[in-house]
């Protein structure tokens, strides 16, 4: 869950009144997000630096959250509505970007908007910045789905151009910079800057880097990497062009959204924009941004009702939802009509409507009621609880470790290759410790017993837990998968009780040992490296291997700093079922 920083001063002035730390906090709990902490700014930035992270003081969510508070307080009580300016100035017209053909080959979207008449103070300016550094870090992923540009409008000129060429034909001054730099030249020189080298990776292996021209062919940016120097906003700022550019337009028209949906309240004209025109020249099709329509979505009253757990009338189930920034009309005796803003785009589905209701009416308002009808568990979970409870009663102890792990648990320190098609990687680690989702249980276990060597021997320890793998055919790409494993750590290696405990698991799930192939189940040798060559075995279940038990391997403790000979076993539990 992402965190932001926001001024308390400046929060308790726009909201109207000076809030303690536990009225705030009361607030936020009604409003459904939670106060984190209360500090200072040198405390944010001495945190921030040692998460390797170099930017300016956050007051940048003040704005979006004051807005939503003071809607959801009743202090304001009309929902903004953001509006595309439809009147161009006489002499001049939409400005337009063309997009070349061969952006395909790197970053194919480009949406851009402009914002006339805006204000900036110090404030409002690091605000603006701090909101863009917000977006690169959570919904653009570290800006390679998305990448947001912003410059002066009144340095540049139109049309523009978004183009895709080799490095060492783009040439520009970037910012905070004096010197003109080749692109590839460029890409070395942030090799040793701190917050830029992490985005290099996007697009260095690339023969061709992304690239905005203006018509006289000044160098905007260099997405997702740099802005140029020529057309950096300041305090005098007046009219901004916004471009992002992607490689998903549906993220990229959330960014847009939220950059001038958030600052719309500082133009001339209060909450309007100018639209950008986006041309493709490859085949003439054209587009105007950003689309700040309300979104309709059709959601029953019953549905609302049922899902809440309280009996609501139409007008209260509306006023709600205005609180929460919805419009809802009532076509018929049951169904709403929801006019969902360009600032939500959480909301995706009815069942999102519903849970804006549950929070302006209150969580803590909702009666408690037992349901009146009986609940079946979920299978798998049933099956492996009472798997839990035969290996417990087997004399081990159950533990739980975490589902994140570093690159090196997952395969370097169990003897392993990383073959880039298991494990699935976190895009946008905190720390080393997190690089990746589990493929196995056996390094979460070696490192309990790691940090537990000194108990008394032997140490009998399970853990039934799920371990998540990558998977094309999932539409999210991976999937998870309930694994159960076993160690032993002791004297000796304890090679003939995880082997009993593998025929206890078999007999308790019914699942009988027997010798022959695609009946019942059988070990077999296998050579996995993490175990002790000749001291291992498959566990084959009707055809099909299930897990594998043996001796670990002696280079595979010490990487773990364990002393004592150990034995593992590690099953896939869904396969019993």
């Amino acid at each position: 869950m992402p965190t932001v920083a926001v001024g308390r001063d400046r929060l308790n002035e726009a909201l109207g009144r000076n809030y303690t730390t536990e009225e705030f906090e009361e607030l936020c709990f009604q409003f459904g997000i939670e106060l984190d902490d209360v500090t200072t700014e040198k405390a944010i930035k001495m945190k921030e630096k040692h998460l390797g992270e170099e930017e300016e003081a956050k007051e940048g969510a003040a704005s979006g959250i004051s807005q939503a508070l003071r809607i959801f307080n009743g202090i304001d009580a009309n929902i903004p509505e953001y509006k595309v300016s439809d009147s161009i100035d006489e002499s001049s017209s939409m400005l337009e970007i063309h997009v070349k053909k061969e952006t395909s080959q790197i970053r194919p979207f480009v949406v851009c908007a402009v914002l006339r008449g805006i204000t900036f103070d110090e404030v409002k300016y690091k605000s603006f910045m701090d909101l863009q550094d917000r977006l690169h870090q959570n919904i653009c992923r570290q800006r390679t789905l998305v990448a947001i540009g912003t410059h002066d409008l009144d340095t540049i000129e139109g049309p523009f151009t978004y183009e895709a060429l080799p490095p060492q034909q783009i040439k520009f001054v970037p910012l905070k910079q004096t010197k003109e730099f080749a692109a590839n030249d460029m890409m070395e020189v942030y090799r040793s800057d701190q917050k830029l080298k992490k985005f290099l990776h996007i697009i260095e292996d690339s023969p061709v880097f992304p690239v905005i021209y203006d018509r006289n062919r000044t160098v905007l940016s260099l997405p997702p990497i740099i802005n140029g120097a020529h057309s950096a906003i300041t305090l005098k700022t007046r009219n901004v062009f916004i471009e992002c550019t992607a490689t998903d337009l549906t993220r990229a028209n959330v960014v847009l959204n939220t950059m001038v949906t958030m600052f719309s309240k500082y133009c001339e004209n209060k909450f309007e924009v100018e639209p950008v025109r986006v041309i493709y020249d490859d085949d003439g099709k054209s587009c105007c941004y950003p689309d700040l329509s309300l979104y309709q979505m059709e959601v029953p009253l019953s549905y609302i009702t049922s899902i809440v757990g309280v009996e609501l009338e139409a007008n209260e189930v509306a006023d709600l939802l205005k609180k929460m920034q919805l419009q809802a009309e009532l076509k018929d005796n049951d169904t709403f009509d929801v006019s969902i803003p360009p600032t939500r785009s959480d909301i995706l589905h009815p069942c999102d409507v519903a849970e804006d209701v549950a929070i302006a009416y209150g969580y803590d308002s909702i009666p408690k009621v037992i349901p009146s009808c009986s609940l079946s568990p979920f299978v798998l979970n049933e099956f492996s609880h009472l798997l839990t409870m035969e290996i417990a009663m087997a004399g081990f102890s159950q533990v739980e470790n975490w589902a994140l792990c570093s690159h090196e648990e997952n395969f370097t320190k169990l003897n392993r290759k990383g073959d880039k098609r298991t494990a699935v990687t976190i895009e946008n680690p905190r720390t080393v410790d997190s690089q990746e989702m589990r493929a196995s249980l056996m390094s979460g276990m070696l490192k309990c017993i790691g940090h537990q060597k000194d108990h008394p021997k032997p140490i009998k320890i399970f853990e039934v837990g799920d371990v998540v793998l990558l998977d094309d055919s999932k539409d999210v790409g991976a999937r998870n998968q309930r694994h159960c494993a076993a160690l032993y750590c002791g004297a000796n290696s304890g090679f003939e009780l995880i082997h009993g405990l593998v025929d206890r698991i078999m007999e308790v799930t019914r699942k009988p040992f027997k010798n022959q192939e695609k009946i019942d189940h059988y070990i077999k040798a296998s050579d996995e490296p993490q175990f002790l060559s000749g001291r291992q075995a498959d566990i084959i279940y009707k055809g099909k291997k299930i897990g594998t038990f043996g001796i670990v391997h002696p280079a595979v403790l010490k990487t773990f700093d364990i002393p004592d000979p150990c034995s593992y076993v590690e099953v896939n539990l869904e396969s019993l079922l």
